[in-house]
Parts: C-alpha cells; structure tokens; sequence
C-alpha cells in the first residue's frame, strides 16, 4: 500500500488494471447470465417438444396393450369357453396356452392375469410359471360393475419393482355381459425406453411418469427414490394447471427446473416430468465463459504489458523533470533541453524551461535593482541634510517671530514642522496611538487655520489606549478625505470628529458632516477593496490605508462605510489590542 501512496507508476498501472478488469468482469457476468438463460430457454423448449413425442408414444404403447388384452375376441374357440359357466381341463389348457402367448410376446410384461366373471377360475402367468385359482364368481361380477375408464391402469407394485397395471374387462359382444377381466402388468422396462429416452446419457436428470387424476407416479429413473420424494413429485403434478411448461425447484439438494407435458389417454390424464439440474443447463455458459476467461486474460497481459511500458515512458520524462527542478533549486539554470514531444508532458517540460528561463532573467534583474537601491540609498543619505536644513529653517523663522511677538505664528510654524518631522521618517512603520494622535491634532490645527472658523473638530480617545501601536498615518488620509471631499467640494464648511472606543476590540471612526459616498461609490469602494484594486475615481488614500491595515492584522481587521450626505458620514474599522509590550487580544 505505501508502494502505491509512493508511486506516480504503482498509481497508473493500479488504475489501469483497475479500469481494464472491471468491465472485463462485469462483461463475464452479464454474458454468463445471460447465456444461461438464453440456454435454459433452450432446453425447456426442445424438452417440451421432445416429452410431447414421448407422450405421443406413451400412447400408442396403450393402444398397443388395450389391443393385446382384447386378444382374445380374435379366437372364436376361446370366446366359446369363456362364455361357459364351466370350464373343462382341456379348456382351461387351452385358455393358459393363449394367456402364455400374451404373456411372451412383450418382455416388459411382469404378468398376465385373467378372471372369469361366469366360472370365477383365475388364471395368471408370470415368471414363477402359472396358477389357476377359484374365486366367487358373485364377487368378481361385483368388482365388474363397479369398475370404469379412469381404473383401466393402475400403479402397483410387484415385490421391490413398481409396476403399472392394465385392466381391461372382456365384455360379451353385442350383449352387455362381462366374461372376465385381463389385467396386463408392465414392467419399467418399456416405459423407461419411452421416456428416459428423452434424456441425454451424460446428463445428470431424471425422469418421471404419472398417471390418473389423483397422481400417481407409474415410473421414475431414480432407482432410490424414497416415499417422500414420491410425494413431493404427486403433489407437484397435482398442482399442475397448464397443459405443458416448467417450474424451478429442488431435487436430490440440486436446483433445477422441472419440465412437464400432460396429456389423456382415453380421459385418462398422463404426465411426463423430467428434472434437468442448473449443472446441465449452466453446462454450455461455463464453457462459454471459460474461452472468454483464456481471451480475456490474454487480453488483461496485453493490456499490463502495455500500459507498463507507457506508465514507465511518462514516470521517466516527469523524474527528468525533477531531476532539472533540483538543479534549479541548487541554483544552477543549465537544464537538460526539453525531448521534442508535442504531448502535455513536452508542454509542461517546455512551460517549465520558459520559467526557468524567466526566472534566471528576474534573478539577474533583481541583482541589478538591488545594486541601484543602495546606490540610491547612498544617495538619500547624501541628501538627508536638506530635510535638517529645512527643519532648522523652519525653527529659525518661528523663533523670529516669536522675538516680534506674534505667537500664533510660532505655534503654526511648530506644528508644520513637527507634521513634516513625522511624514519624513521613513524608518518609523509603526507609533503609539498617541504620537498618531498628535500628529493629526498638528494637521487639524493647520487646517483649522486655513478655514478659520468654517472648521471644527473633535478628537477623543480613552487613556488607556493611548499606548496602543498602530501602522502610521492611518488616520491622515482618512481625514484629509473628510475635508476634501467632504468639505471642499460640499458647503464650504463643517466638522470633523474622531472616536476610538475600548471594547472587544479597537473601533475607530471618522465622521463628518460633509456631501458625503453615493451607495454606488460605497460599492465600487467594497469591491475594489475585495479586488485589491486602486481605481482613480475612488478615494485612494482610503483603500491604501485599508489594504495597510488588513495585511498587517489580517482577518481581525473589520471595515465599513455609512453615509448620510450633509449628516453623518462614518468610516469605521475595527482592530486588535497591540501595545508597545506586544499583542494581546481581549
């Protein structure tokens, strides 16, 4: 597994198996089940053809049997006996001379039985040899009465062997007299000939016979078959409504199908039943499915083969690639020269050479900047005399007219210099809230003077906030914005205030009473701010110091803009405790 989690090529040929063996094996699925279906179709259909021709044979059987036991109208001589109420010995030599030619002309008959109705003489022959026997010839009369069609064949049994029994009663003709009845004992021999012949020699099925409307089973090939087995087949025929068709089941702890055809001999009800096991019918399907298996695993080793060598090309041009990234990683830009192929991965070798390219190029440029900004540093520091020259120019002037006593412009002139003073430190990034406070106290004093008395402002703040650090000149802009805009462009004249408050967090707000952001400036404003754009038509000083702010306290930093023109415009944002010692958050 950690081969895999390693290896881009482990990765592809997993996932190439992966996509090659599935279908393969959903296609073996759907084709075996539907090859055995189309197969179990199949064989219902041939053996419910073949089973009618059985029946039709079957039949014909019985005919040839009712014929066989109504021998004896052909011979005059015999009629004559039987239709005597006594039989003399030579009749009765002569009657078992005719019984013995029925007897040996089929060699499935198990025995042949007669019964006299007028004499009451029974006469039977079977392999034991023959027997004559007396019997009430009231009683046998009585049976004849009471006997019909539906008991012309009966299922008994003769020692272990089942048997079917024909009876057919030899009636006086054109008189109504009953003479006798002959019954006929077939052995399976014949009827095994019939219907097993159905069968296939080399399939595991099994064949059944059944007679009589309450079923009984005349013959079946399972030579082992038990009484409950006996039953389940009866009570399955039973329950048989179509003249011919299937039903799924189990049998001897196989599942299977069981195919019936049903049919009347003289309305007498006839039933074949053979049970062929899944094994024969999913026989044809295995054998399809195994030729598909030696393709399909031919095909499975083409497929590895393939995408072997495939997977190995691409795994082999990307770790060049890694191979050139190590390099530039050391610092060295000599690459190996990109292979020429037109695929992604030459696009991605040629993307990445490009970038190398650039890079050394930016590299080189960047030397270069550096070198010219310490000469420009070198410069600055040589220049740095003209801001002292102007600060003590500036205090010279405001001592002089402090020695002529104009006061006021020696404040002015203090706290132009103290705001220049503060512009001009470019090493100083971040002050207390304090220093920014006063700075901005010195800008609205300016200004204050500038409009004289169309200003006014307002500037409060806790104490205890006062040690707070906070970039610098974040609230200049801000201001400057409020006058500007505000004033200047509005009514000529109005008020500033600056509020901090102490909370959760640090809220400052700058409101004014100028013209005042349309919701559409406020919206170009916001997203701007989102785009991290200037646009010129927007107040830049105030996305300047709002992008300032949110990189240096990130997402704890919280803005908004309400105007009200001529009433209240409010720019307020939210920042984090940080004083001198460190940040803290609340």
């Amino acid at each position: 597994m950690n081969w895999i989690k390693k290896s881009l090529f482990a990765k592809l040929l997993t996932g190439m198996l992966v996509a090659s063996v599935i279908p393969f094996f959903l296609s073996n699925v759907i084709a075996y089940q539907t090859n055995s279906n189309s197969v179990k179709r199949q064989i219902i259909e041939l053996n419910k053809h073949s089973m009618k021709i059985r029946m039709d044979g079957l039949k014909r059987y019985f005919v040839e049997l009712s014929d066989l036991a109504v021998s004896f109208y052909k011979d005059e001589d015999l009629m004559k006996y039987l239709q005597s109420s006594e039989i003399t010995p030579y009749e009765a030599l002569y009657f078992s001379q005719q019984m013995q030619k029925i007897y040996a002309s089929h060699l499935e008959l198990k025995a042949v039985d007669f019964m006299s109705a007028l004499s009451g003489q029974r006469y039977m022959i079977n392999s034991n040899g023959q027997s004559i026997q007396s019997s009430d010839p009231k009683l046998i009369k009585a049976q004849a009465n009471e006997w019909d069609i539906t008991k012309e064949f009966q299922v008994s049994h003769m020692g272990k062997d089942r048997v079917l029994s024909m009876n057919k009663l030899l009636i006086d003709y054109p008189d109504s007299r009953v003479l006798g009845l002959t019954s006929l004992y077939i052995g399976p021999k014949e009827i095994a000939g019939i219907v097993s012949g159905i069968s296939n020699p080399e399939e595991e099925s099994s064949e059944f016979f059944l007679i009589h409307q309450k079923p009984q089973l005349a013959f079946t090939s399972d030579s082992d078959l038990n009484q409950a087995g006996d039953d389940k087949i009866t009570a399955m025929v039973a329950s048989i409504r179509d003249q011919n068709g299937f039903i799924s089941g189990e049998w001897n702890g196989a599942q299977g199908v069981f195919i019936y055809a049903t049919d009347q001999f003289r309305k007498l009800p006839l039933t074949i039943v053979r049970f062929v096991p899944d094994s024969t019918i999913n026989k044809a399907a295995n054998q399809t499915l195994s030729q598909s298996l030696i393709v399909q695993s031919i095909g499975i080793v083409f497929i590895i083969v393939l995408v072997t060598l495939m997977s190995y090309y691409m795994i082999l041009r990307i770790k060049r690639m890694i191979r050139n990234m190590a390099k530039v990683q050391t610092g060295n830009f000599k690459v190996d020269k990109k292979t020429g192929v037109a695929d992604e991965l030459g696009v991605l070798e040629e993307r990445f050479q490009n970038m190398v390219r650039q890079l050394d190029i930016l590299i080189n440029e960047e030397y270069r900047n550096r070198l010219e900004l310490s000469t420009a540093r070198l410069k600055m520091l040589q220049s740095q005399i003209n801001p002292h020259f102007l600060y003590n120019t500036l205090q010279s002037i405001g001592t002089l007219a402090l020695s002529h006593g104009v006061r006021e412009i020696h404040d002015k002139i203090a706290e132009l210099g103290d705001i220049f003073r503060y512009s001009m430190d470019l090493k100083t990034e971040v002050v207390t809230l304090q220093t920014e406070l006063r700075h901005i106290e010195n800008y609205l004093s300016l200004q204050g003077g500038r409009f004289a008395s169309k200003l006014s402002y307002t500037i409060s703040c806790p104490p205890q906030l006062m040690n707070i650090q906070v970039p610098k000149m974040i609230l200049q802009p801000l201001v400057e914005n409020s006058i500007v805009h505000g004033m200047e462009k509005g009514r000529g004249n109005g008020t500033v205030h600056i509020c901090i408050e102490s909370g959760a967090a640090i809220e400052i707000r700058i409101i004014d009473n100028g013209k005042g952001l349309e919701p559409k400036m406020i919206e170009q404003l916001e997203q701007s701010y989102a785009d991290y754009q200037f646009n010129s038509d927007t107040r830049i000083g105030l996305l300047n110091v709002l992008h300032r702010l949110q990189l240096y306290y990130g997402p704890e930093f919280h803005w908004r803009i309400r105007s009200v023109p001529y009433e209240a415009t409010v720019v307020s944002f939210t920042i984090p405790y940080q004083t001198a010692e460190g940040r803290t958050e609340s």
